[in-house]
């Protein structure tokens, strides 16, 4: 995916509700009309192909969800150096509703959906089934990964269901192709939206094949179910899916920490990542995370790492302890390794968060499927020169996914998921939701807000 063809669409709900006046801009020429945009399969695939490229836009999965996430599980072990206010709503737990990062999030989360849409609702073009099956596979994973976020971040925390009857985020299945096309849907409930995105994920499965170049493939979904399921609080299937792509002996953790961060190229231990060159998809992690020197902004890293961060160790041989460095030049603060070149590929997920997942599920589960919880968490540890565990403790291992899984957007979802307060706020605290953007309820009365705007 390092080179796609660029396709401008009048894009989903959110675009198109925006503005009129948007609608009045676009050249003719540019626009998709029935009559001739989804008629072949190369064209259906061009469109799937922008859809990856959306996905990997700063807005999005090229560095702002992760941002986002950290800053609002910030409890003192980040310090915010930027001037951008957006960023800093977050950081500060008060985040308000024409908050540019929140809409973009929105808009692109929406565009998304809609390029997976149109993609869908064309693949009657195609004649080979093989073809056809992974193109489906792909678009619905996009789609799944699209709305697991946007209903994490718009929505309550929803462990085993317990908020299932709440507002979640409108589920939108039909292309918006013309402005005629515009709905203005409600807010479907939480429940809704899990079984629609496990739905997407379970027909991914088994329509996409085991390896698929940087594409999505079937381990990719496998492992996004993963994640989703342990989300929820279903740790047996979230064991099971983990175990699959572990024994599918398809990926490998790199030999060193380095290999495994700032790639041009997929590493061994990425199942999906988010590809990134001068001209496709963006690494704004870079923006925020990396000082000057490695092409973040000048001065201190907009986001510098504090000491409370480094609470968390327990060995000082600990590599990934010490995978950080200060730009003894501009007299920065402490900045991660994992985030210093701006072209660099962004891990999406990666073969230790399934060690974790499987080892977590495990010992909740009293089970020992594929091995026992304490191998998978010294698995990830032995990488990183890490003493090996003799016993095991809950805590241990949600301690190891904060080592492992720093900077990744995790933290947030992690915390929510066990009950875990961030700081002096409870962890269903309405100021670590994100509120509907003010301008999609401008215009889409049926939008209700969250509670707290």
């Amino acid at each position: 995916m390092k080179t796609y063809i660029k396709i401008v669409i009048v894009f989903a709900l959110s675009v198109i509700a925006v503005s009129c006046e948007n609608q009045l801009d676009i050249d003719p020429s540019q626009s998709l009309t029935t009559d001739d945009a989804f008629d072949t399969p190369e064209k259906v695939i061009n469109i799937l192909v922008g859809a990856y490229a959306q996905a990997g836009q700063g807005a999005s999965y090229g560095g702002q969800i992760y941002t986002i996430a950290e800053l609002l599980a910030n409890d003192q072990e980040l310090k915010w150096n930027g001037t951008f206010t957006d960023p800093g709503e977050f950081n500060m737990k008060v985040i308000n509703t024409n908050n540019t990062f929140v809409a973009n999030l929105w808009l692109n989360g929406y565009d998304i959906s809609n390029q997976t849409n149109i993609v869908l609702d064309n693949l009657d073009v195609f004649e080979n089934l093989d073809r056809k099956n992974s193109v489906e596979g792909q678009a619905k994973f996009l789609r799944a990964v699209t709305y697991f976020d946007l209903v994490r971040f718009f929505s309550k925390h929803n462990n085993n269901g317990i908020n299932g009857g709440e507002l979640g985020v409108p589920i939108v299945k039909v292309p918006v192709i013309r402005y005629d096309d515009v709905t203005y849907p409600s807010r479907n409930t939480i429940n809704e939206v899990y079984e629609f995105i496990i739905n997407d994920l379970e027909d991914a499965i088994t329509l996409l094949p085991e390896t698929n170049g940087v594409f999505a493939s079937a381990n990719a979904a496998k492992a996004l179910l993963a994640r989703i399921q342990l989300q929820i609080g279903n740790y047996e299937e979230a064991r099971d899916l983990s175990n699959e792509v572990l024994q599918s002996g398809r990926f490998l953790l790199t030999a060193v920490l380095d290999d495994a961060y700032n790639n041009d190229d997929n590493s061994t231990e990425d199942i999906f990542a988010w590809q990134v060159t001068d001209s496709d998809g963006a690494n704004s992690m870079n923006t925020f995370w990396a000082t000057d020197r490695f092409g973040g902004r000048p001065g201190n890293p907009d986001i510098s790492i504090e000491d409370a961060f480094f609470g968390i160790f327990d060995d000082f041989n600990d590599l990934r302890a010490g995978f950080f460095y200060i730009d003894n030049e501009t007299g920065s603060g402490i900045a991660s390794f994992k985030w210093i070149f701006g072209n660099a590929n962004i891990p999406f997920i990666r073969l230790p968060e399934m060690y974790l997942i499987r080892a977590e599920s495990n010992f909740v589960l009293g089970t020992a499927i594929g091995t026992d919880p304490i191998n998978d968490v010294n698995t990830v540890r032995t990488r990183s020169n890490a003493f090996a565990l003799t016993d095991l403790t809950y805590v241990d291992i949600i301690l190891e996914r904060l080592r492992e899984l720093s900077f990744e957007g995790h933290k947030l979802h992690d915390f929510k998921r066990l009950e875990i307060p961030v700081g002096a706020l409870p962890f269903d605290d309405s100021r670590l939701v994100l509120p509907i953007p003010q301008r999609e309820r401008n215009v889409n009365p049926n939008l209700e807000q969250n509670d707290g705007y």
